[in-house]
């Protein structure tokens, strides 16, 4: 795999599965809905994919060292992957009730996160371990912080 696919793929997975664990664990906190957690994994696997990839575009065009094919391929293999990592979010929200499909999304995003992690790693010749406790860490982090947020909105709209 050339270096162009690989940027995009790794940039947009990793995207694709912060992101979107952000925003449904935010939604949930602060609404509770099914339909706002989904139309934020839809806006994200469009609207989101777009704007990533036209910014990998942008910044590997800065970087003047690369094909116009080469920024293409990652501009494309960004938004491919984004779309896609996004898109695999919907299946638990719409099997399960809400509540289990924000944990099996999590645990679904963490295991994507370490897997890709790993391979970094391996690629890099660095021990997996570090690498994924850097990652999954990151990853728990915006689940916090963004659940944190939902609640004080969802308790800040309620006091109003």
């Amino acid at each position: 795999m050339n270096a162009a696919w690989k940027t995009g793929l790794s940039f947009g997975t990793t995207s694709g599965v912060i992101t979107t664990l952000g925003l449904m664990v935010g939604l949930h906190a602060g609404t509770h809905s099914r339909a706002a957690v989904l139309g934020g994994i839809l806006t994200i696997a469009i609207a989101d994919a777009l704007s990533d990839a036209m910014g990998i575009h942008l910044a590997e065009e800065s970087k003047n060292s690369g094909t116009a094919r080469e920024i293409w391929e990652a501009t494309l293999a960004t938004f491919a992957a984004k779309f896609v990592i996004a898109g695999t979010f919907v299946v638990p929200v719409l099997a399960v009730p809400l509540d289990r499909a924000i944990v099996i999304s999590v645990i679904w995003g963490l295991l994507l996160l370490m897997a890709l992690s790993f391979f970094v790693a391996r690629v890099q010749g660095i021990p997996p371990w570090k690498v994924i406790g850097e990652h999954v860490l990151i990853a728990l982090c915006v689940v916090a912080i963004t659940h944190g947020v939902g609640d004080w909105l969802q308790g800040f709209l309620d006091a109003g």
